[in-house]
């Protein structure tokens, strides 16, 4: 299988973007990933976060894709450090969560009730 030496880059449910080189498949999807980085997006900074070899469940997997090497160097985005871009995703959650909270408390003033797990990137 000609994946086995590409670096791969895997999104997750959870919305981790994780890149690495596939080491092994199974029936159910199920993924080991060698020198596996996470990478971290914030605007047009990024940081990669080491995790070495990285074991996935198949049903944790919403995209695989194999990475372009030259495109992937004339990306227009910075690395930062690790801790910097913790920090900027850190204020990026808060951000998120004061506007959800702005948004459920206007709808509650008006009478409708609200669940929280519906109000996503689209009402914002």
């Amino acid at each position: 299988m000609k994946l086995f030496s590409e670096k791969l880059m895997v999104l997750l449910r959870d919305g981790r973007t994780l890149i690495g080189y596939l080491r092994s498949v199974d029936q159910f999807a199920n993924l080991v990933l060698h020198r596996t980085i996470e990478r971290i997006h914030v605007g047009n900074n990024y940081g990669d976060i080491e995790r070495g070899v990285f074991i996935i469940r198949g049903e944790n997997v919403v995209l695989l894709g194999e990475i372009d090497r030259g495109k992937e160097l004339k990306l227009p985005l910075k690395e930062i450090s690790v801790e910097e871009i913790l920090d900027a995703q850190r204020r990026e959650q808060e951000q998120r969560q004061e506007k959800h909270r702005l948004i459920s408390k206007a709808l509650k003033e008006r009478g409708l009730a609200v669940n929280s797990d519906i109000i996503n990137e689209d009402f914002c």
